[in-house]
C-alpha cells in the first residue's frame, strides 16, 4: 500500500480554529521549554548540542512539536496534513509514551533540568498529545499496515546512542552504558522498543476509535 493513502482518507471533520491554534501554541510552547533547558546548559559550561539532544526526550518532543505545529498550521489554512505527517503525528505520540514511561518509571529525578521542565516534558506534554490523538475530530485516522514506520526513529537513536558508548563513552541514561555488559544493554533495548510497540499500538487503536471514516 503506498504511503500516500496511509491516513486521512477523507477530508476531517471541522474542528473551528481553536483546536489547531492551540496545537501551534503548544507546540511552541514545548520548543521555547527545550531552549530554555538548553540555554541552561550551554550556562553550566555543557555546550555541545549532540549531548543534549543525543537525549531521546529532547530530541523527541522537538521533533514531535514540530509536527504540531504543521498539523495546526495547515488545519488553519484549511488543509489536511499529508499521508506522511499524519503517520509522523502518531510516532510522536508513540515516542512521547515511552518518554513518559521510561523517565517516570526507571530514572525519575535524574535530569539536571527544573522540575517544573521536567514534568512539562515529561508529563504533561505526552499527555496532551495522546489526548488530542484520542479524541480530536480530525485525528488522523493510521492504518495498522503501517505501525512499523514507529521503528526507524528509536532504532537510529538507539545506534548511535550505543555508538557513542562504546567510542567517546558518553550515553544519555546509565542503563545504557557498555560497562553493565551486553546482556544488560540487550535487555533494556529490547524492553524500550517492546514498550514503543505496544505504545503505538495503543496510539494506532486511539486513532481509529469509533471513527466514521472509510477504512484506510
Amino acid at each position: 500500500m503506498p504511503l500516500a493513502s496511509v491516513a486521512v482518507p477523507e477530508p476531517p471533520r471541522s474542528t473551528g480554529r481553536t483546536r489547531p491554534l492551540a496545537r501551534v501554541v503548544v507546540g511552541s510552547a514545548v520548543l521555547l521549554v527545550v531552549l530554555y533547558a538548553y540555554v541552561l546548559r550551554i550556562a553550566v559550561g555543557d555546550v555541545s548540542p549532540f549531548n543534549f539532544f543525543g537525549y531521546f526526550t529532547n530530541q523527541t518532543s522537538s521533533l514531535t512539536a514540530l509536527v504540531l505545529i504543521a498539523v495546526g498550521g495547515l488545519a488553519l489554512a484549511d488543509r489536511r496534513p499529508p499521508a506522511w505527517l499524519s503517520v509522523a503525528w502518531g510516532v510522536g505520540a508513540a515516542c512521547l509514551i515511552v518518554v513518559a514511561v521510561v523517565y517516570n518509571a526507571l530514572v525519575p529525578g535524574t535530569g539536571s533540568a527544573p522540575v517544573w521542565v521536567s514534568v512539562a516534558l515529561h508529563v504533561v506534554f505526552p499527555a496532551v498529545v495522546l489526548i488530542d490523538i484520542a479524541f480530536s475530530p480530525d485525528r488522523p485516522r493510521l492504518a495498522w499496515t503501517r505501525l512499523w514506520w514507529v521503528l526507524p526513529y528509536p532504532l537510529v537513536w538507539i545506534t548511535v546512542v550505543l555508538l557513542r558508548g562504546a567510542t567517546d563513552g558518553w550515553v544519555p541514561y546509565g542503563f545504557l552504558l557498555p560497562e553493565r555488559g551486553l546482556p544488560s544493554l540487550v535487555l533494556h533495548v529490547v524492553g524500550i522498543l517492546t514498550l514503543l510497540m505496544v505504545a503505538a499500538t495503543a496510539v494506532w487503536a486511539l486513532s481509529r476509535r469509533t471513527s466514521r471514516r472509510s477504512s484506510a
